[in-house]
């Protein structure tokens, strides 16, 4: 089962895991299909949960990381870094045999009410409760996702149940592997690499299947000779159009200074003051993708990046190609949330720039799966 409050977040899970059979399993009586706060699951559900025990290998999540990323606030009091307490009062009810947790690079440096960081009381409270827990930042990029991306990872097993093992020093040890059975290469996966069959290079777009009658336009996947080892993988299961490939309606002087964003300023970083001062561009964020290299953090705001080639703001599944979900993963609800919903909506692109890449959770998956056996050994 999974917890999402959102409702546009949970359709999109239903849609591609559940309602395929992906997931596997079968979802409890007991909890509703649909939109759940982890909050209300510990309060209504403390008993079910606590019948889980014995019988659930795994609990992973991330809680929110708007209150620990170093882009924003960094508010103590942010409701949202409470989420942290919510999750580790499920593990204490269900007691799986291992948890992972995961959130951005900052939340190894945010300080806790209680003292020392976030990361130091998560492992604290892990030990409460009867774990050995290891913790590492990794950065996605190693593990073939055109994004740099670092995320902190923490992984919790019953006390005593890993003897002399190092989840992390196997997962590092397994990278080579995981890449070569994708036909990845051990060395970075590029933007190019990710978008090029995607990328308009002059063509006009077409219409968008969906809001096409709106006046919205598209950008087409395209049958290159060349496609990338990452476009295969990513292309695999999907002989179609994939969904998600509408683009935003840009003025034209919004395209004048896009090009000229391409054209004048340095790829891959976010734009210099004096470049934005010269340009009239508000946004510290902004950022021109290098061709040449991973993508910077994918966000959940789709004007940070501009196109490594195209002068333009990209779709929702660029983003999702960006982040490693393969093209017949499709999203649900809106594209985009304004003014004062942007703070509590869940529209696609803030799904995409949320989420785990799916390249690199399958790589820790695989981890998990080790140490599951090695546990049933020891």
């Amino acid at each position: 089962m999974a917890i999402e409050s959102h409702a546009d977040a949970f359709e999109t899970y239903k849609t591609n895991l559940i309602d395929t059979g992906l997931a596997g399993g079968s979802w409890p009586g007991w909890l509703e299909l649909g939109p759940t706060n982890a909050v209300t699951l510990v309060s209504s559900y403390a008993d079910e949960l606590t019948a889980l025990r014995g019988q659930v290998d795994l609990i992973a999540g991330g809680p929110p990381c708007q209150g620990f990323t170093t882009n924003g606030r960094r508010d103590p009091d942010d409701p949202r870094s409470l989420m942290v307490r919510t999750y580790l009062d499920v593990v204490a009810l269900v007691q799986p045999k291992l948890v992972v947790l995961e959130n951005v690079r900052g939340f190894v440096s945010m300080p806790h009410a209680d003292g020392g960081t976030y990361a130091e009381a998560v492992a604290k409270r892990f030990n409460e409760l009867g774990y050995d827990a290891w913790d590492d930042v990794v950065l996605a990029a190693d593990w073939g996702v055109p994004q740099k991306r670092p995320r902190y990872m923490c992984i919790a097993a019953r006390s005593g149940s890993l003897p002399g093992i190092d989840p992390f020093e196997r997962f590092r040890t397994a990278r080579r592997e995981f890449l070569s059975t994708r036909s990845l290469s051990p060395g970075p996966t590029t933007a190019r690499e990710a978008l090029s069959d995607l990328a308009l290079e002059g063509r006009p777009p077409v219409p968008d299947p969906e809001w096409g009658e709106r006046g919205f336009r598209a950008v087409e996947r395209r049958p290159i000779s060349d496609l990338s080892a990452y476009q295969r993988l990513m292309r695999e299961g999907m002989e179609d159009q994939p969904t998600d490939r509408r683009i935003p309606r840009h003025a034209a002087s919004t395209v004048a200074r896009m090009k000229a964003i391409l054209e004048t300023c340095p790829r891959g970083t976010s734009l210099r003051p004096g470049d934005r001062e010269r340009l009239g561009v508000g946004k510290r964020s902004t950022t021109p993708l290098d061709g040449a290299a991973p993508s910077p953090t994918v966000t959940t705001l789709p004007d940070d990046l501009v196109h490594y080639c195209d002068p333009r703001t990209m779709s929702v599944r660029e983003h999702a190609r960006l982040q490693s979900f393969p093209d017949w993963f499709s999203f649900r609800g809106p594209y985009t949330a304004g003014g004062l919903g942007r703070r509590v909506a869940c529209p696609r692109y803030t799904q995409v720039g949320n989420a785990v890449p799916p390249l690199l959770a399958e790589a820790i998956g695989e981890t998990l799966v080790s140490l599951l056996i090695d546990q049933e050994l020891a």
